[in-house]
């Protein structure tokens, strides 16, 4: 029995994981970090930003694939047009729910 529990435990928190890979292995966290800004908002802020907005997923997957400007500041975030969609939604994903 405690085999299964530390198995499901094990998939559960493999995502976690794996988005902070993603977003290590795309370059994310020279700009940004969970809990602190740095050039672009901690992505605990944009979890409570977009706390409460039914569209904030895709909202956030679109401006990481396009980047964009103005929304935090003057500093524009460069596209990342070549992550995938699956990528793209599970660092939306990861950061939505504080980047934990």
């Amino acid at each position: 029995m405690k085999l299964v529990i530390l198995a499901a435990a094990a998939l559960v928190a493999t995502p976690v994981f794996a988005n902070k890979d993603v977003a290590q292995k795309n370059g994310c966290l020279a700009c940004h970090a969970p809990d602190r800004k740095i050039v672009g908002p901690a992505y605990q802020d944009v979890a409570k930003k977009y706390a409460g907005h039914n569209d904030a997923e895709a909202m956030l997957v679109a401006s990481i694939k396009a980047g964009g400007s103005g929304k935090w500041g003057p500093v524009p975030m460069p596209p990342q047009a070549a992550l995938s969609d699956a990528d793209a939604k599970a660092l939306a994903v990861w950061v939505l729910g504080g980047a934990k």
